[in-house]
């Protein structure tokens, strides 16, 4: 069968949506990392990367075994589904690089603000920094929280700041998300158009009488 027939429209797709699978994996997981590092817990964005990855992975199943029965409805779905996140995930993605360190440092911030000083202790001490932002505007909070900080490094006297830390891991974080699902969200153009053409494929070991 040569390149363009129903066989090879069929291992294209599930080829396709095993990347899928993996990828989806890759966004849950990095998104989850991240999340671990405060800043993260903040931003809304990062729940939306965990919900396109779980959606990445549900409908790349339903995408694979839609190519191995040659299921004309679980294609179509597919292919709605799967044009719907490639739109939400082009979204995603674009917000994930687009965020500045000035906005950032605002929802640090703010979440560092909301949290006790119990929470501020145990991300303290986890991250083996002290305070948040050594700046101008918040210098007083910062001053206590150097009092009552429980790290390790406050006693080597050789610590650095939470935000600095935070905002190390979380600028990472959010440009491997950002650059991983940019780059696969036009793949998914490319499977809204693979799962079309081979919908309209002709199976040859079907019976004819049964080809819509």
């Amino acid at each position: 069968m040569v390149c363009g027939g129903f066989t090879c429209y069929k291992n294209a797709i599930c080829s396709l949506n095993v990347v899928y699978m993996l990828v989806g994996l890759l966004l849950i997981i990095v998104a989850a990392w991240g999340k671990g590092f405060g800043i993260v817990s903040s931003i809304h964005i990062i729940g939306g990367v965990i919900a396109v990855g779980v959606f990445l992975l549900l409908i790349s199943i339903v995408g694979l075994i839609a190519a191995l029965n040659h299921h004309q409805v679980l294609l179509f779905f597919y292919m709605v589904i799967l044009f719907l996140v490639f739109l939400f995930q082009f979204g995603v993605s674009c917000t994930c690089l687009g965020i500045t360190e000035g906005q950032q440092v605002k929802l640090l911030n703010a979440t560092w603000g909301l949290m006790s000083n119990h929470t501020r202790q145990g991300l303290e001490t986890e991250l083996n920094c002290c305070g948040l932002l050594n700046s101008s505007q918040s210098k007083e909070q910062f001053s206590n929280d150097m009092d009552i900080c429980p790290a390790p490094c406050k006693f080597a006297k050789s610590c650095f700041t939470c935000g600095t830390v935070m905002m190390q891991h979380a600028t990472g974080a959010l440009n491997i998300l950002g650059g991983v699902g940019l780059f696969f969200s036009f793949t998914e153009i490319l499977g809204v158009w693979l799962a079309a053409r081979y919908r309209n494929q002709k199976d040859p070991q079907a019976n004819p009488s049964a080809f819509l």
